[in-house]
């Protein structure tokens, strides 16, 4: 009895005796350990970096939660530059290339509001019997070391912690006296939102042991994805004239920083704002390369509706995964940058917990078993298929005199770039308008859906000022949209909060509006760099040259009635650099073309 009471213990973690009612009708993890009575301590861990130049290996300060039991627990890890808060940073002014410096000033700390995080996972999973551990990246709140904004030393710096947890690196308190993780059975699970979402990938294209699994929720695959596309300086929605420099200050707490000087400076420099070309700086912050080291099994959760890391970012980490077999599972829903705790709670928090306790605790849930894609097609609702993108067929619709899919054009049809004008407006359906050029396809017969990432090929000619090309991927329909969440008046609480947190979160919901259209997907295409992201090579101005380039990855049912559109404009306000008004671009559509997946 005793052999098989341990070995019970030893595989779920919270058993108490071997006839409990609750494991019988679930076999995963139960709420059985006292949260109040956990452990809590305090962990510097030691890294093989010295980002800060000053002769010793960088320290990450690590916070630790477990219950307080007899035997050895896996951890739930989470590391964040944001803990500590954010300094005000001005963004780069140099937005408008006129000369005219209209955005200038606009400070880094309004991206703390537009991140909502939910600290749930302590209070859910240390009574599960889980060690749930938070830790400062590199150059933020108690760690020593410098931020990067992605680079190689953060990526060490949370791999640091995975290490100690597996016994393979020194940690100290306090004091500098040795401590271990004797406690830790060296299995490990990173999760996060943004930022804290997208260390997890990082530290998985590593390669490091004892990294069971990962969640990467609205999270950074590549930098340069995030602060470029395709040769051109393009900002995350919300951020015009931010970038890596400016994010690393702002998050830049570590006492003395004025050791980071010459890597701020450094960050600057090395960026190129620009010909936005991808360099090696970008390629040191680019996790996809590295896709092949991944071992760790990874449950994807991205907002269709996220314009600050844009979909493209999930898209392409599903699709490098998906290419070396990864064992995996995908999360799409109708919100934007957020935690799918605030979307879908109930379901999310079970299908955490039995993705933990599978990869963990090595207990079969049977999450393996269930369709690999679970994707909110409207607000609300939600389909699960056995493969993400949907099998279906990629049509090559060409574009025509106003028509998208049918129809023919000989001609050269052209629009005069006009920055000071919003892709919204520019997309609006009120017929001609000198600065687009749009394609509609006929009214649909059936709901169609498109998931993956459209491409389009352009045959054009460009002269002016304006290197960009941007296309917008446009649902013409009438229909209630996605608006945001609200929060509601009344609070949902889930257990008791970490270090005086009372635990209650605010519950939200969605706010939907009756709208003529919805912009499905954008892309955009320095000119310059037609040939590779690397390499910019000018244009002879009214000379045609073939384009093509990919826009965000998406998922999205056009309703019966409703028409697929295409419009191309060039600087994209909200997002692009910003040159004097006037390039004239020339299409010709029978040799342009928009790549979809329907089904």
């Amino acid at each position: 009895m005793r052999l098989v009471l341990a070995a019970l213990v030893a595989v779920f973690g919270a058993v108490v005796a071997p006839a409990a009612p609750a494991m019988a009708v679930d076999p995963g993890t139960q709420p059985i350990h006292d949260y109040a009575s956990a452990v809590r301590e305090r962990v510097w861990v030691q890294t093989a970096v010295d980002s800060d130049s000053d002769g010793k290996p960088d320290r990450v300060a690590v916070r630790i939660i477990r219950p307080a039991v007899g035997f050895k627990v896996p951890v739930i890890f989470q590391a964040s530059p944001y803990y500590a808060g954010l300094n005000d940073v001005p963004n780069h002014d140099d937005i408008d290339r006129d000369g005219g410096l209209t955005v200038g000033s606009t400070a880094v700390a309004d991206r703390a509001q537009n991140i909502t995080f939910a600290g749930y996972l302590d209070n859910y999973f240390v009574p599960r019997g889980y060690a749930v551990v938070f830790a400062d990246s590199l150059g933020t709140g108690d760690s020593e070391g410098c931020p990067t904004s992605g680079g190689r030393n953060e990526t060490l710096g949370a791999k640091a912690v995975v290490d100690w947890l597996n016994g393979r690196a020194p940690g100290f308190d306090s004091l500098g006296n040795p401590v271990s993780a004797g406690w830790s059975t060296g299995r490990t699970g990173m999760i996060g939102v943004s930022y804290n979402g997208t260390l997890p990938n990082a530290v998985a294209a590593t390669g490091v042991k004892g990294l069971e699994t990962i969640v990467p929720i609205a999270a950074i695959s590549s930098w340069y994805d995030y602060y470029r596309a395709n040769g051109g300086v393009v900002a995350p929605g919300g951020f015009q004239g931010e970038d890596t420099d400016v994010l690393a200050k702002a998050v830049l707490t570590r006492e003395n920083p004025e050791l980071c000087a010459d890597v701020m400076a450094d960050l600057e420099r090395e960026q190129d704002r620009e010909t936005g070309d991808y360099s090696a700086y970008w390629a040191e912050r680019d996790y996809l390369r590295d896709a092949n080291k991944v071992r760790a099994s990874v449950l994807l959760v991205h907002g269709l509706h996220d314009d600050n890391v844009r979909t493209l970012q999930a898209g392409q980490w599903w699709d490098a995964l998906s290419a070396r077999g990864v064992p995996r599972k995908i999360w799409l829903h109708q919100a934007g940058h957020t935690d799918p705790f605030n979307v879908r709670r109930q379901q999310w928090l079970s299908t955490l917990h039995r993705w933990f306790d599978q990869w963990l605790y090595k207990i079969d849930t049977g999450i393996m078993r269930e369709p690999i894609a679970d994707v909110e097609t409207s607000p609300g609702v939600w389909q699960t298929s056995s493969r993400w993108p949907l099998t279906g067929f990629t049509s090559s619709l060409r574009l025509g005199d106003g028509t998208l899919g049918g129809g023919w054009s000989h001609g050269r049809q052209t629009f005069v770039d006009d920055p000071s004008r919003t892709a919204a407006d520019l997309v609006a359906p009120a017929g001609a308008d000198p600065n687009r050029l749009a394609y509609l396809s006929t009214p649909l017969t059936r709901a169609t859906r498109v998931s993956g990432t459209p491409a389009v090929t352009v045959r054009a000619d460009l002269a002016g000022d304006s290197p960009y090309l941007t296309a917008l991927l446009v649902d013409y329909g009438v229909a209630d949209r996605f608006a945001g969440l609200r929060t509601l008046p009344t609070q949902d609480c889930v257990g008791p909060g970490i270090e005086g947190d009372p635990g209650c979160f605010n519950q939200r919901e969605y706010v939907t509006a009756s709208t003529p259209f919805e912009i499905v997907s954008t892309g955009w295409l320095d000119v310059r760099n037609r040939f590779s992201p690397s390499r910019t090579v000018p244009i002879e101005a009214g000379k045609a040259y073939t384009f093509h380039w990919d826009l965000q990855s998406t998922d999205h049912v056009f309703a019966p009635g409703h028409r697929i559109g295409l419009v191309l404009i060039s600087t994209e306000r909200d997002h692009t650099l910003r040159y004097p008004a006037g390039t004239v671009v020339g299409v010709k559509p029978s040799l342009s073309s928009l790549q979809i997946r329907l089904s």
